[in-house]
């Protein structure tokens, strides 16, 4: 009985020390699955549903390129950055980002049981299939961004169950059907999108009950019916895009009640009516487009009053009267396009007045009288002609002088008379007079031969795969590899390629998918995508703006020749038969620092590292352009520095300066002024040097800091003097970033050594100033090791196969 005891007790101690061990150990990944319902390896722990639905997500994408290969069967770091593009939070997933990774597929119905989704970034993918209808699931959604993908059916009317959505974009995809008006019903949506699609039906009225919405955007679709009258009362609203749309009916009467409204662009619809006179109470408007549609009666005097417009085009409506001479009290507008209308009586002298113009166009109308000189000379005949009665805009078009009334001549004498009375033509002069027809009509009949025989001996090259080359290479440098000139077939013109990862034709750049990204003083930025699936930059440079062909030729090919790993490469350049220019660049996938850092979402940070890195790239660039290029800049800012998909940043629109004439020049020194980023001398001096460069350099530097852009500055201030008040009041903490104070006291001197530099950067004296090899060297010291990581990543943004 005893040992029998003994036994049972040392059995008993047996199995303890057993368990003392086990717990020692840590449960296996199946025994924390079991007990806890999650999956847990080695301190990573996700949620048992949040795995599953993660790998029925996997399961239904097309993953050509391996994007997913980090998503293992095991489930390990699915919530420790081990799983590409997942983020969690308490073990579950709050995130879901994989755009531009070339996914196919779509997107499975499972994710709906990600409960605690608040982002699903999946743009610029291929996906194909419809949008889950259980996102209206998720109580938690915030953004929805499938746009630019192949995502067809109609749109969820379940995403109005998602009390916290703030920004859907669906655009450029190819779903149908009507928008559903339960949208409404997500009260905090801030950015609505569906543009580039086929939707049709009417805008839903209850659209007004989403009362802080600030981006509207519904063109390219097949959306008819009239503007609802209830969308003057969404109050917050900054962009209201319809264009290209079948919208009928009139401007609602009260649109002058949207007080915040920046762009309004109804062009190429059937809109009717005359422009209501609220609309010119809108003060803060800077774009007004309602080209292309059925709009009678005149423009009101009031107009003048819209002082911030910078847009304004009303080409190709039924708009009559005269053209209000308030126009030139706009005087920071810099697009006037009048054309296609019946507009009546003179030019007004005031529109002489406007500085900032670069694009004017009042042909096609009934207009009269004189053109005022400095418009004659700022443009061409292009922008008047199709008046009948307009004059001074050509060397065609002389306007009559007053004379005095012509006198008599005198009586011929009786003598003179009798001799011109008795005078005939004579045989030999109407011989010779037939001579000369003759001649005239066989040299006329030789020039048509000769025109035939060269367009035959063309159109037999093209024939043959042989085009001509283009006449002319325009300074294009030999150590530009790869540089040649290229017929552009029918269309005609010229393309000159330089070094790239790809080659185009005309034909494929001008046939390609274009999307606009923006525009600047010096023209249009298009994305454009090519027929075999690449992607380029193309900047269409404003007419008028250039220099002559021999002149833009010879710069262009200086600056086709500039590489460095934090310059945007110019890879091409087009010239129209019609005087057109484009340059070709990279086309950079993260877009513009300024988006990166002011248009992301609250659930989005950018930490430390990844700003010091911009921080140093950008002066990397900046220096090889003063040191190697000797090139001033002239307009940095955080819309020209562009971050590629390793967030690696590239400078845009250096040297453009050179391909302008000294006019177009001044003006985007004017326009950088506007925007915060222009050093206090450029306001008399007009003429930009490597420290006013540096000056500009501060103030991106203090973005990067601050999240702030420069216009953010309270009570009016720009941003340097915000921050030199706050600092003065030794309140330097108040300065910085939330999301860079949450990683303080790691990085606390760091910031600090770094806003010295900004505000060393900004001084208002240029002698005061470091060289931007000062402001690399400091920046390098202060995080040497984030430089060594920026240098390896540029060394790879430079290899030709990215």
């Amino acid at each position: 009985m005893e040992r029998h005891r003994s036994r049972h007790d040392h059995a008993r101690l047996l199995l303890l020390l057993f368990f003392l061990l086990l717990a020692a150990a840590g449960p296996s990944p199946a025994a924390a699955s079991a007990l806890s319902g999650r999956v847990q390896w080695d301190g990573v722990v996700v949620t048992q549903a949040d795995y599953q639905a993660l790998r029925a997500v996997k399961h239904e994408l097309v993953d050509s390129l391996g994007v997913l290969r980090s998503w293992n069967d095991s489930g390990y770091g699915a919530c420790s950055g081990g799983w590409a593009g997942i983020k969690c939070v308490k073990g579950q997933v709050i995130a879901l980002q994989l755009p531009w990774k070339g996914l196919g597929g779509r997107v499975s119905e499972k994710i709906g049981q990600l409960r605690a989704l608040r982002k699903l970034s999946l743009h610029d993918n291929l996906l194909a299939g419809a949008v889950p209808y259980s996102l209206g699931f998720l109580p938690d959604l915030r953004g929805v961004y499938l746009f630019n993908n192949r995502l067809a059916g109609t749109i969820p009317p379940s995403l109005g169950n998602c009390p916290l959505l703030q920004a859907l974009d669906l655009s450029n995809n190819l779903l149908s059907g009507t928008i559903p008006p339960s949208l409404a019903n997500s009260t905090k949506l801030l950015r609505l999108n569906l543009s580039f699609n086929t939707i049709s039906g009417p805008i839903p009225s209850v659209v007004s009950r989403s009362p802080s919405i600030a981006i509207l955007a519904l063109d390219h679709n097949n959306i008819s019916g009239p503007i609802p009258a209830s969308v003057s009362k969404l109050g917050t609203l900054q962009i209201l895009s319809l264009s290209h749309n079948q919208i009928g009916g009139t401007i609602p009467s009260d649109i002058g009640e949207l007080s915040q409204l920046e762009e309004l662009d109804l062009s190429f619809n059937a809109i009717s009516g005359s422009l209501p006179s609220s609309l010119f109470n809108v003060s803060s408007l800077s774009v007004l487009d309602l080209e292309g549609n059925r709009l009678d009666g005149e423009i009101p005097e009031s107009l003048g009053a819209m002082r911030n417009l910078s847009e304004l085009n009303l080409k190709n409506n039924r708009l009559k009267g005269p053209i209000p001479s308030s126009i030139g009290n706009i005087s920071g507008i810099d697009r006037l396009d009048l054309s296609e209308n019946n507009f009546t009586g003179e030019l007004p002298a005031s529109l002489a007045n406007l500085p900032k113009l670069t694009s004017f166009n009042v042909s096609y109308n009934n207009l009269s009288g004189a053109v005022p000189t400095d418009l004659s000379r700022r443009f061409n005949s292009s922008s008047f002609v199709g008046n009948l009665q307009l004059c001074g805009f050509s060397s065609s078009t002389p306007c009559p002088t007053i004379s005095p009334p012509p006198q008599a001549p005198p009586s011929p004498s009786p003598e003179q008379s009798n001799r011109h009375r008795g005078r005939h033509l004579s045989t030999k002069d109407i011989v010779l007079i037939a001579a000369g027809i003759l001649l005239a009509i066989l040299l006329i009949l030789c020039l048509v031969l000769l025109c035939c025989l060269i367009r035959k001996r063309a159109a037999s090259k093209k024939k043959n795969g042989k085009p001509e080359k283009a006449a002319g290479g325009g300074g294009i440098s030999e150590k530009a590899t790869a540089s040649r000139d290229v017929e552009a077939g029918d269309i005609g013109g010229k393309l000159v390629h330089f070094d790239g990862p790809f080659v185009f034709t005309a034909d494929d750049l001008l046939c390609a998918t274009a999307e606009i990204m923006g525009k600047s003083a010096y023209g249009t930025a298009y994305k454009a995508s090519l027929e075999d699936g690449n992607q380029v930059a193309v900047k269409r440079l404003r007419e008028k703006m250039t220099k002559g062909q021999k002149e833009f030729e010879a710069e262009a090919g200086v600056l086709g020749r500039i590489r460095h790993p934090n310059l945007l490469a110019l890879r091409a350049y087009y010239l129209g038969p019609k005087g057109e220019k484009l340059l070709v660049f990279d086309y950079m996938s993260m877009g513009s620092l300024a988006s990166f850092l002011h248009a992301r979402g609250p659930e989005t940070t950018v930490d430390w590292p990844t700003r010091m890195s911009i921080a140093i790239g950008v002066s990397r660039g900046l220096h090889h352009l003063h040191a190697q290029e000797n090139i001033v800049h002239g307009n940095l800012t955080s819309t020209n520095i562009l971050l590629d998909d390793r967030t690696v940043p590239h400078i845009a629109d250096f040297g453009l300066s050179r391909l302008m004439t000294s006019s177009a020049s001044t003006t985007v020194v004017a326009t950088a002024g506007a925007i915060g980023y222009a050093a206090p001398e450029l306001a008399k001096t007009k003429k930009p040097t490597p420290k006013t460069d540096v000056y500009s350099l501060g103030v991106v530097f203090l973005e990067l800091l601050t999240g702030k852009s420069p216009s953010e500055g309270p009570n009016g201030e720009d941003l340097p003097q915000w921050v030199a008040s706050i600092v003065k009041e030794e309140w330097t903490n108040e300065v910085f970033d939330l999301e860079l104070m949450r990683e303080t006291p790691t990085i606390g001197d760091e910031l600090l050594n770094t806003l010295k530099l900004a505000l060393h950067c900004v001084d208002p004296s240029p002698a005061a100033r470091p060289d931007v090899e000062q402001v690399l060297r400091q920046l390098e010291e202060i995080k040497p090791e984030v430089a060594a990581g920026a240098k390896d990543d540029e060394g790879k943004a430079e290899s030709p196969d990215e």
